[in-house]
């Protein structure tokens, strides 16, 4: 009997978890961001990259934006965080970014990378990166 159940069972918790991956690669943008006086006079160039996982419920059926997360919006919320005023830490930033597109259900998992492209002169790029699973 047990086994039956679990033979049953077993498809549908396998479908239950499967994902995708999606990512925004390369996004640079001006920021205003730092916690030194001297980062504070003027915009600085970051770069962007997330990863997230998203809930995969298989072929969109009717082949439309609204079943499906997009990337363009995700994009649009980070320009908004960005926007919204400086920022002392990456690490905020990268919080905010991550804490936004968890919000939504579909996004199970994300990867915030940022990096600050013109800070250090001996170096191409400081930065952080944070994983975050949705609750």
């Amino acid at each position: 009997m047990n086994k039956l159940f679990a033979t049953v069972t077993a498809p549908r918790a396998r479908a239950e978890t499967k994902t995708m991956r999606m990512f925004v690669r390369d996004l640079v943008l001006d920021a205003r961001i730092g916690a030194f006086d001297h980062e504070k006079q003027a915009p600085q160039r970051i770069r962007l990259n997330v990863d997230f996982r998203v809930a995969d419920p298989g072929l969109p059926a009717h082949d439309r934006l609204d079943e499906v997360v997009c990337y363009d919006r995700l994009i649009g919320a980070i320009r908004d965080i960005i926007a919204a005023g400086h920022i002392h830490l990456l690490e905020t930033l990268a919080h905010r970014i991550a804490d936004r597109c968890l919000a939504d259900p579909r996004i199970r998992s994300i990867t915030v990378r940022i990096e600050k492209l013109d800070i250090i002169a001996d170096a191409a790029s400081v930065g952080v990166e944070i994983e975050r699973t949705a609750p």
